[in-house]
Parts: structure tokens; C-alpha cells; sequence
């Protein structure tokens, strides 16, 4: 049998063996080029071919195509005619019968040998997979289709059925998997982190990015439209910002700033924070008749944690009521030390509706920007914070974030939390498209696979690949905490069963096999069912931000009388998807800001009896949300006070062979019912709590008594005894709503 020379070439004999036989055709020799090869010509000198039934390995030995045949055994046919494995010379002295190639096929698919082969692997490659040589490799290319391309050991196959084949050919299964990469796959994964501060040599200049905060309705959409000469603070409703802004303002003279615009309302603190921690400048604006507020407070205090200046805009200056002395001294009360007080705080008297002192806030503005020496790496891998996220329907999923190192281009990967994305475009506030976002620049990002969480840090990477290990690097962390509580549970478990089960252990010892034995059948774990009244919620919302705060407000929902079940929450117009989940919990979907997906949705909702509710201002959304709590709430009595009597004293009044007590009173509040409840009090206790068996004045029986009217009352207990000084109070047992006792905080 011929041989290959090494393991990198292959030997001209296989290659012309195989031409000759991947036809499957007659193969015509010529007799004058066998005359010389003695008694072998003679057993082919009647035929003029090789036939197809014989297997004969050649090889060209001179330019003029003379052919040397070669004896060689092969140990089974390719022929579909003779589909049976030929005897070697081994074989026949052993006597060994020939078997048949068809009962090969039915050995155990589980006994063959399974390998990992993958589209365009060379033939060094396959052998390799295989644990085989080359020669193998090549000799059962001779039986294959469609292979004769293949005949180096560095040429890819590029042809997949090929490789099949081969492996099938060989006694072996395939699994068809990726190419391995030629990294080490062994490395260590990395997180995508923050890159190490630049060189004050590549830092340039960048304009500032100005967050403005502070109570629910003293100004401060107001101010940012009189600032950009707009009206935004007219789309707004119920006249209230609930959403965090980002603009880039370009002012009278030329400067660029990006402000932006923080809810004041108390449901949205989560907002006003991550607005306090990616800003460089805080304004802070105080009405001037209301003073220092709530959320005044708590965005000072926001603004301390992030270290971030604080610039003081006293707004609505003009109305008559203001009082700046007042104001400037609550804002030093908090801990603000005012410039007027030796410290760093300025402060602006402006009116926001009138335009006044917009010029000097700017120059402000400004100043502390000059002071702060803002600069930033416009160069290198981008890195950003999402300010907020939204579905769109039309553009998909996309978010809204404020560059802070490096320039975003199309085209770059991105990582935030355990999203990503390949930016397809972008725009700015006002909706144009932009091509790229140097640092402090709003821009509007599409292109991503899943929604990022508004406050997410957002690093670019190198390429896709490297954007996939991020993400499942942290999705891997996020599974081992998650282990890790499971695994507390786990353990809190194992302990109750422990205890319990050294509880049953010495019982058993103390008792005896035997006896412990006939204690009876084992009962059934019984499982609790909650008899409160419980009401299911879908919440969807137009931005993740949005969703956030109803999220905060929902987890301040203690109360015991109701149970409150958020059975789903979502950013997005509301789907059918939510319409089938809420059904089966009888849910009510509540969509802040948002409306339907599509128009048959409501008849969807209607046949399935699922109520949507959507809702623009959120007090009103949970104002809603109580009062359909309070529903499911059982009615409780109270009682209702009608009147109260003094007794004067008892008179004893036979009735047949019965002496009854009856005590002679004057009412002396409301008025005295018969059909009503009657409270016997002496002193501070209650004696007697029943109904009147009789009321008369002056022998007549009636039915009420009015004030300042004296009248005898003999109640249902003929066993009492009343007493001068004692009281009758009158009331009536009436049925009344429960409320929860549940306060959102605004």
C-alpha cells in the first residue's frame, strides 16, 4: 500500500487514485503498457478495463501515461452493488465469513465516537478532531463526492457535507459547533470600568452641564424656557415636570450649557439624585413667597453628597407677597452659608415669568464654570451616563444619556448595566440627527438589543464580542448573589427541618419503635390561604424613570388590611401580552403616560374584562389606586351618637306577677330612639349595653323623646338596677367603609 512521504504532502499515487475512482466509471487501459509486468498481464489480457467491482491504486511513472497497477487490499467496497466488507489475507486463515456492511450501520449510535467539526476547518484540522493521520483522511476522500478540491492538508473545507462524510465514513458522530478562536480561552473576563484619569495634556476645554432642582412648583421649568425661549412647562401636565430633561442651550453670547430639568414632585426623588451626581453645577431654585420646602431639603442635601457647588435662584421676585430676607435666611438655617454670610453660596433674585435677572444667573453661571477649569478626554473609548430610557414604537429601544468622556460615533458598542447596544443613530433633544456626541453633549442613543435602567453607566468596548463577555460577566455576578440569598434561605430551611427532626428523633427513643409507630397516619401539609382581600396591578410606563418613582412610591405600601400584588411592570405602551397576564389575576393595568400599542387593544382588553387606566399626573394615578384598594375593604361598624339621658331615679312597676326597674330620665342631648342601642354608664364603666323593651311619657308609649323631655325607660334586662347620677347613651350601630391607612407622601 502506498504511503504519503509526510505528514504536509501527499503522494501522487493518491492523488490519481483518487481521479480514476470518484467517477465511478470504466477505467480503459492500454495493453501495450502491461506487456511487460509477466504473469499479471495474463489475468487481464482478455479484458480491455479495470472493472468498477476491483479496486487498483496506479501511478503515472512517465510522460507517456504508462500505468503501473499496484496490488492493494481494501477492506470493504463502495459499490452499491456489493455492499459487504471483503475478507483481508488474515481473515480468510482464520476463516473468517465475510459480514455484511449494512449490519455496521446498526451498531450503537451511543458507542461511536463523537466529534466537535466546524465549517471551513482544514484537513490537518479534521485528522486532528479525528485523532487520525492524513492517509486516512485521504483514502476515505476516495469514496466521497465532490472532495477531489481537497487535497492538501492546509486547504479548508469548505463544504460541510464533506466533512460529515468523512466522519460518518470513519465510524464516528459529528457535532457541528464554532470555530475555536486562536485566544487563550483561559483568560480572565474583565468588567468594563472606568479608564484611569487622562493626561491633563490631552484634556480640552468643555462647556458645563447644570442640573436644576428644587420643590414641585417654584419655577424651575420656567426658568429653563425663559433660559432656551421656549414654552415647555405648557405641555406639562397638571402643570408639574415628571420626567427628567436633558437640553443643550445655546445663550445670547455664544456659550453652550446643557441643563437639566429634575421633577420637584416627592414621588421622583431617585431622578433629582441621579441628576445631583452627573451635573457639575446645581441651581437651586426657591420660590421667594413659599420659602425653603420639602424637596428644597432634600435636593440640598442630594447636591452635598455629590459635592457638587450650589447656585441659589431665588424665583417669583415680583410677586407681592416675596420676602428675600425670609428666604436667605431659611436657606442658611438648612447649612447653606450664603456669600453674604463670608461663604461660597451665591444666590439670584430672578422672575422666571418676567425675565428678570436671567442675564446676572448666567454671568453666574459662567463664573463657576470658569472657577471649576471643566475639561475632558474627547478622544478613546466613550464613557457616559443614562439620564433616561424609553420604548419607542416606531424606533425601538432607546435612551436618553450625557456623554462625560470621549466622542460617541455610529457604529460603537456599548455596554450599560447588562444591555447593549451598536448605536444605528443618534439625535439631539430637539430630534435631528447628529453624527457624533463630544463630552457634555444630551444626545438620544438607538440601537439597543435590551433597555438600560435610567442611572446606568455606559462604557463603550472594542467590538461585539467583547460586549457579549461584559454582559455575561455581570449577568454571572448577578447569578452568584442571587445564589447566595437562595442559599441563606436554603440554609434557614435545612435548620427548621433539623430541629424538627431531633424533636421527632428523641420522641422516637423516648417512645420506642413500636409504639411511636401507631401514632396514626401522617397528615397532609396544609397550605395557607390568605382570606384578606388582595388587589392584582400591571403597571406600565412611558420611561424607565417614570416606572422607577411608582416603583418607590408602590414599596411604601404597609398596610395589613389589603394586600397589593405588582404582578408586572414595564416601559412601553401597553400590549397584548399585558392584556393575557393580567387576566387570569384579574388585574387592573394602570399606564402612566402611555397609551395602547394598537387599536384593537381595547376591544382585546374589554372581551377579556381587564380595565386599563391611564393616568398623566401620577397623585392622580394613585389617588385611584386607594380608592380601588378601599373597595375590596369589608364595611365595618362604628357607632353613630343619637342621644344621651341622665336618671333621675328608679321606680319599681309590676307587670302581672313581674316588678320591672324602670329608670325615670331626662334626655338631655339629641334625642332617645326605641329602636336604637342603649348604653347603660355609671361612673366611667358600662354597666349594660342593650335595647329598650319600653319607652313612655306620661303613660303613653312612644317611640322617641326630644331633648329637655323627661320619660320612663325600661330596658330588655328586667334584672337592672339604676341608680341616680347614672347615664343612658343612645347611638346606632351603622355600617361604614374602611380606608387604608396607607400615605404615598404627597
Amino acid at each position: 500500500m502506498a504511503t504519503s512521504t509526510g505528514t504536509s504532502k501527499i503522494s501522487r499515487i493518491c492523488r490519481l487514485s483518487r481521479i480514476l475512482l470518484i467517477k465511478r466509471s470504466i477505467f480503459s487501459v492500454r495493453r501495450e503498457n502491461l506487456l511487460d509486468y509477466g504473469s499479471w498481464t495474463k489475468s487481464v489480457e482478455n479484458t480491455s478495463y479495470f472493472s468498477r467491482y476491483s479496486f487498483i491504486r496506479t501511478n503515472i511513472l512517465n510522460s507517456n501515461h504508462s500505468v503501473i497497477p499496484l496490488n492493494h487490499s481494501c477492506n470493504f467496497s463502495t459499490t452499491a452493488k456489493c455492499l459487504k466488507q471483503r475478507r483481508t489475507h488474515d481473515d480468510k486463515k482464520k476463516g473468517l465469513t465475510p459480514q455484511s456492511f449494512k449490519s455496521l450501520k446498526m451498531l450503537n449510535k451511543a458507542e461511536m465516537k463523537m466529534i466537535k467539526v466546524w465549517r471551513n476547518m482544514s484537513v490537518l484540522e479534521l485528522a486532528n478532531a479525528m485523532d487520525k493521520d492524513l492517509d486516512h483522511i485521504f483514502e476515505v476522500m476516495i469514496y466521497i463526492d465532490n472532495s477531489a478540491d481537497y487535497d492538501q492538508p492546509w486547504k479548508c473545507i469548505d463544504n460541510i457535507k464533506v466533512i460529515q462524510e468523512i466522519v460518518k465514513k470513519s465510524g464516528m458522530r459529528c457535532m457541528i459547533t464554532g470555530a475555536p478562536t486562536h485566544e487563550n480561552l483561559n483568560k480572565e473576563i474583565k468588567d468594563a470600568v472606568r479608564r484611569p484619569p487622562a493626561k491633563p495634556s490631552h484634556c480640552v476645554p468643555r462647556h458645563p452641564v447644570v442640573t436644576i432642582m428644587g420643590h414641585v412648583d417654584h419655577g424651575k421649568t420656567t426658568l429653563l424656557d425663559s433660559l432656551r425661549h421656549t414654552r415647555i412647562v405648557d405641555g406639562e401636565f397638571g402643570g408639574i415636570t415628571q420626567h427628567i430633561g436633558a437640553f443643550e442651550v445655546c445663550l445670547d453670547n455664544g456659550e453652550m450649557i446643557t441643563f437639566l430639568d429634575t421633577p420637584g414632585h416627592a414621588a421622583f426623588t431617585a431622578m433629582r439624585s441621579r441628576g445631583a451626581h452627573v451635573t457639575d453645577i446645581v441651581v437651586l431654585v426657591v420660590a421667594a413667597d413659599d420659602g425653603v420646602m420639602e424637596q428644597t431639603k432634600e435636593s440640598i442635601r442630594l447636591a452635598n453628597e455629590a459635592k457638587v457647588p450650589i447656585i441659589v435662584a431665588i424665583n417669583k421676585v415680583d410677586k407681592p407677597d416675596a420676602d428675600i430676607v425670609r428666604t436667605k435666611n431659611m436657606l442658611m438655617a438648612q447649612g447653606l452659608v450664603l456669600e453674604e454670610a463670608g461663604g461660597d453660596v451665591q444666590t439670584v433674585a430672578v422672575s422666571a415669568l418676567k425675565g428678570t435677572g436671567l442675564q446676572e444667573l448666567i454671568e453666574t453661571i459662567n463664573t463657576q464654570a470658569t472657577l471649576l477649569d471643566l475639561k475632558a478626554d474627547r478622544k478613546g473609548l466613550v464613557e457616559a451616563t443614562v439620564i433616561e430610557s424609553k420604548t419607542d414604537p416606531y424606533r425601538g429601544k432607546l435612551s436618553t444619556a450625557i456623554i462625560q468622556r470621549g466622542t460617541l460615533r455610529k457604529g460603537s458598542f456599548l455596554v450599560a448595566g447588562t444591555a447593549w447596544a451598536k448605536v444605528r443613530s443618534m439625535f439631539d433633544e430637539q430630534g435631528k440627527p447628529i453624527q457624533e456626541a463630544p463630552p457634555s453633549t444630551p444626545v438620544e442613543i438607538v440601537g439597543w438589543k435590551e433597555l438600560p435602567s435610567a442611572g446606568d453607566e455606559i462604557f463603550e468596548v472594542e467590538t461585539e464580542r467583547r460586549a457579549h463577555e461584559v454582559i455575561s460577566f455581570r449577568q454571572s455576578l448577578k447569578s452568584k448573589e442571587k445564589l447566595q440569598d437562595d442559599l441563606v434561605v436554603i440554609q434557614q430551611k435545612v435548620e427548621e427541618h433539623l430541629k424538627d427532626y431531633k424533636i421527632k428523633l428523641g420522641e422516637k427513643q423516648r417512645m420506642g419503635k413500636m409504639r411511636y409507630k401507631i401514632r396514626g397516619i401522617r397528615t397532609k401539609a396544609s397550605v395557607e390561604i390568605s382570606t384578606e382581600p388582595k388587589l392584582s396591578i400591571l403597571v406600565k410606563g412611558d420611561v424607565d424613570g417614570s416606572v422607577e418613582a411608582l416603583l418607590d412610591v408602590l414599596d411604601s405600601y404597609q398596610s395589613t388590611n389589603c394586600t397589593l400584588d405588582l404582578i408586572h411592570y414595564g416601559v412601553g405602551p401597553v400590549t397584548e401580552g399585558d392584556i393575557k397576564l393580567a387576566e387570569p389575576f384579574n388585574a387592573i393595568v394602570y399606564a402612566f403616560n402611555t397609551g395602547v400599542a394598537q387599536p384593537n387593544i381595547r376591544q382585546l382588553a374589554k372581551s377579556h374584562k381587564v380595565q386599563i387606566k391611564e393616568f398623566n399626573i401620577i397623585y392622580r394615578l394613585f389617588d385611584d389606586l386607594r380608592n380601588e384598594l378601599e373597595k375590596l375593604l369589608p364595611p365595618t361598624e362604628a357607632e353613630e351618637f343619637i342621644g344621651e339621658a341622665n336618671v333621675l331615679q328608679e321606680f319599681i312597676v309590676t307587670e302581672g306577677k313581674h316588678k320591672l326597674p324602670v329608670a325615670g330620665c331626662r334626655c338631655v342631648k339629641g334625642m332617645l330612639k326605641k329602636t336604637a342601642f342603649f348604653r347603660l354608664v355609671r361612673g366611667e364603666d358600662s354597666v349594660y349595653e342593650g335595647r329598650a323593651a319600653s319607652i313612655k311619657h306620661l303613660k303613653s308609649e312612644v317611640d322617641t323623646i326630644k331633648k329637655d323631655v323627661e320619660c320612663g325607660i325600661r330596658l330588655d334586662n328586667a334584672s337592672l338596677q339604676f341608680l341616680p347620677g347614672d347615664k343612658l347613651v343612645c347611638y346606632e350601630m351603622k355600617k361604614v367603609p374602611q380606608t387604608v391607612d396607607w400615605d404615598p407622601g404627597f
